[in-house]
This record gives structure tokens, C-alpha cells and sequence, in this order.
């Protein structure tokens, strides 16, 4: 797999770009390279972030990585859960810095990749999950935090990532994610990119959604037509 460049520990940044936390909220970077539309995405919560590259027109999936985050000055630490370029770096931490200039996100001065933050667009179920059991719930075995396999959902400001993959021996399963909406029962992705399938970008899916507590239970038809019910918990 192609390596996946973004962090990379870099001097300190001009007086040009002010310091800062990252804002949580979803960004996007977009780059054209010959006919093809090459997209950098970053979900960022107040802990935890996903940054994924991939190809629109035609549709490809590049890369993803993603782990808990902090700052300390003008430097970005991210303790990776997940990197299909695990492989190839070995690598589990990484190190940017970061600034912001003109209201764009800059990582290590890189001017050519601007990532602009997305319209805030705060949904009910807008958070991390981790998928628990599948439903309905009758006192089955629940995966969570405890186990290393996990399949984590990341929905914020209107974007969805899932990404299935070990923590502890960083292998990754595999992601997708786009676009969703969640209103008054009825929740709706639109995928952008899907690392199993480059032909199923396009799709959009339709489920009905309802929250119980702590948990989302999730109910409809998968992306092969058969009859779904799971339960995901917030992380």
C-alpha cells in the first residue's frame, strides 16, 4: 500500500502561522494530481483523531490512521490505534506541528495543503463508538475498550469514518466513510471511500437509529441487502 504522508516531527513554525490546539471538527484538504481529485480528511474530537487519504474521480482509498491525541506548545502527539503504513514504519507515534493561518489548519508549514475546517453541524449521534453486540440486546458478551479487536464509528459535523483493526498488534481490517445524516430516527451515509471496495463509492444507505443510554441501536439492511441489527456504545 502506497505510504501514507502526514505527520512528521518538523522545526518550529514562522511567526506567520499562529499556535494552537486543534479545533475538534472535521477538516479537508483537496489536491489535484493530473484528471484525479486526491482528498485529505481529518476528524478531530477533543481527544481523538482520524486522518484518511483517498482519490475521487476515479474513487480509491489510500491510506487512514488515527489514535488519541495532545499538544504541548505547537507540537501535535498521536498515539496511533490504527496505520495501514504500520507494515512499512513501524511506527505507533507520530509528531507534527501545527498552527493555524488565515483560519486554515497547517501542519510542519506545508502551504500547498491547507485543511479547511467544515461547517459545524452538530447531529444526535455525533461522537466515538465502538460496536458492542449485535441486537437486540439479550445479555450477550459485549466488545468495548477491554478487548484489543475493535470496529470504532467516528461521526462528527455531517462525516462518518468506521475503521475495524487491533490495537495492539496494529493490524487494520479495513474503513469507509463519507457523509451522513441522523434526524428524527432515520440515519443515512453516503460513502466516499471504502478500503474493501472502490465500486461501492457512491452508495448511499438508509437505517433507522435510536439511542438507548449510553448505546446506538442500528437497524436496516446492510450494504448487501441482508437484514442488520447492531448496538454500538460510546467510547
Amino acid at each position: 500500500m502506497k505510504r501514507l504522508i502526514f505527520f512528521a516531527l518538523a522545526c518550529c513554525l514562522s511567526g506567520a502561522i499562529s499556535q494552537a490546539q486543534i479545533t475538534p471538527g472535521a477538516y479537508k484538504a483537496v489536491e489535484m494530481h493530473g484528471d484525479t481529485v486526491r482528498n485529505y480528511l481529518l476528524l478531530v474530537s477533543d481527544d481523538y483523531l482520524i486522518h484518511t487519504i483517498y482519490d475521487s474521480k476515479p474513487a480509491h482509498f489510500i491510506g487512514t490512521m488515527g489514535g488519541f491525541h495532545t499538544t504541548q506548545g505547537d507540537t501535535l502527539r498521536v498515539s496511533l490505534e490504527f496505520n495501514t503504513d504500520f507494515a512499512q514504519t513501524g511506527e505507533k507515534v507520530h509528531k507534527a506541528s501545527i498552527g493555524y493561518a488565515d483560519g486554515d489548519l497547517i501542519f510542519n508549514e506545508n502551504w500547498d495543503r491547507p485543511y479547511k475546517k467544515e461547517p459545524a453541524l452538530g447531529q444526535p449521534l455525533d461522537g466515538a463508538w465502538l460496536f458492542a453486540t449485535r441486537g437486540p440486546d439479550t445479555g450477550q458478551e459485549r466488545r468495548g475498550n477491554d478487548t484489543p479487536r475493535k470496529t470504532l464509528k467516528f461521526l462528527l459535523d455531517g462525516y462518518f469514518q468506521w475503521v475495524a483493526y487491533n490495537s495492539e498488534t496494529m493490524d487494520f481490517m479495513g474503513t469507509g466513510g463519507g457523509l451522513y445524516a441522523a434526524d428524527q430516527g432515520t440515519y443515512t451515509e453516503v460513502i466516499r471511500f471504502f478500503s474493501r471496495d472502490d465500486s461501492r463509492v457512491g452508495a448511499e444507505l438508509n437505517f433507522q437509529f435510536e439511542r438507548q443510554g449510553p448505546d446506538w441501536h442500528h437497524t436496516g439492511n446492510n450494504s448487501r441487502g441482508e437484514p442488520m441489527y447492531e448496538i454500538w456504545s460510546l467510547r
